[in-house]
């Protein structure tokens, strides 16, 4: 295995007269044996940078490196790389084992060699009744792990997937999500993972990198970027349903508190918010809160007044959406709670689940 290194990666297509940036500046280390995830809207650059590493899209600057070598002009046959695409372009008239075989076979790896290493990947993703089927006898499931296995027998230095799970159903996503975290337990291999899904990034990557409009908005583990994120773009993508973000303004009155715009309510802070928040009185803000932070009171200073505009009931728990003001909050609550639309809802917010950004520039303050 390898580590994968860029440093200053810029993609500029031309075209028409114009040029258009698709990835601008992006610096990221993966470590030997890492599973880094690439997320995003589409249109953020992840897929670019995947094809960027894999060979199939040219750097326009900066520095690419696999390993100690730099391979910006290496050819992508050349990189001992494995890509699995969204499509799993697997070859109707070849069986499993033939399909998986292929790429060892334009290689002229000896015939034993190519029989052990299928086998062994067939074991590995347990497909060994499906050798000889065709893909037309096969489920998604099953092709989409024919489709790992024919990149596994290569035993490539990196393994870079780009959506792999996009056509499969949601319960076929979560089990090869979970095939795919033993994939790389088993195999301890380096690994670049790109999907729109935050339910995958979550779930698969050591670490995350979220992208917007070409650039990387944060790098951290799962979790960190889940409860600190670094700007209202990182807040807002990551988490399902997404962080609350409510404009207002820092007052400084008996205490300090946060007062929503249009005076919808106000949320008094604890007084250990004061030294890193009290120089921003009176300036506008943009309060954080996920859903899971919103919860019923019964009545008391902190509670702010919400009319019910609907309730989902998913079983585990009940999603809540309020509004107060021409604000609207989104309320994560447990699944027995009776609420319905157009009724009145105190809420508030846990002080230890609020997040602040500068209004003009959505940073974390």
């Amino acid at each position: 295995m390898a580590s994968v290194t860029l440093v200053g990666i810029r993609k500029i297509y031309q075209g028409g007269g114009r040029s258009r940036v698709a990835v601008e500046g992006l610096d990221l280390a993966v470590g030997d044996g890492e599973f880094v995830v690439l997320v995003g809207p589409s249109g953020c650059g992840k897929s670019t940078t995947l094809r960027m590493v894999a060979g199939l899209e040219s750097v326009s600057a900066g520095e690419l490196r696999i390993g100690e070598r730099v391979v910006n002009d290496v050819p992508a046959k050349d990189r001992n790389v494995a890509m699995v695409f969204q499509n799993y372009a697997l070859y109707p008239h070849m069986t499993v084992f033939e399909n998986m075989a292929f790429n060892l076979k334009l290689r002229r790896l000896a015939a034993s060699d190519i029989d052990a290493r299928v086998r062994e990947a067939a074991a590995i993703l347990r497909i060994e009744p499906l050798l000889d089927r065709r893909p037309r006898q096969l489920s998604g499931g099953e092709q989409q792990r024919v489709a790992l296995g024919r990149a596994i027998v290569r035993k490539p230095a990196v393994f870079l997937f780009d959506e792999p799970l996009s056509n499969l159903d949601a319960k076929l996503r979560v089990q090869m999500r979970r095939e795919i975290a033993r994939l790389h337990r088993q195999l301890r291999a380096t690994m670049l993972y790109v999907t729109h899904d935050q339910a995958e990034a979550m779930t698969l990557g050591d670490r995350i990198v979220v992208l917007h409009d070409g650039r990387v908005q944060q790098i951290d583990p799962p979790l960190a970027v889940y409860r600190s994120p670094r700007n209202t773009f990182v807040a807002g993508f990551i988490g399902s349903p997404a962080m609350n973000l409510i404009d207002g303004e820092l007052v400084a009155e008996e205490s300090l508190a946060f007062r929503a715009r249009g005076a919808a309510f106000a949320v008094p802070l604890p007084p250990a918010w004061a030294p890193r928040l009290a120089a921003r009185a009176g300036r506008p803000v943009i309060l954080g809160v996920r859903p899971e932070h919103v919860r019923p009171n019964a009545g008391g200073q902190r509670a702010a007044h919400w009319r019910v505009d609907l309730v989902e009931p998913l079983g585990q728990e009940l999603l809540v959406y309020a509004s107060a003001g021409g604000q609207e909050v989104t309320a994560r609550l447990a699944p027995g709670t009776q609420l319905t639309v157009g009724q009145p809802i105190d809420l508030d917010f846990d002080a230890d689940g609020l997040h602040f950004f500068d209004a003009s520039s959505g940073e974390r303050l």
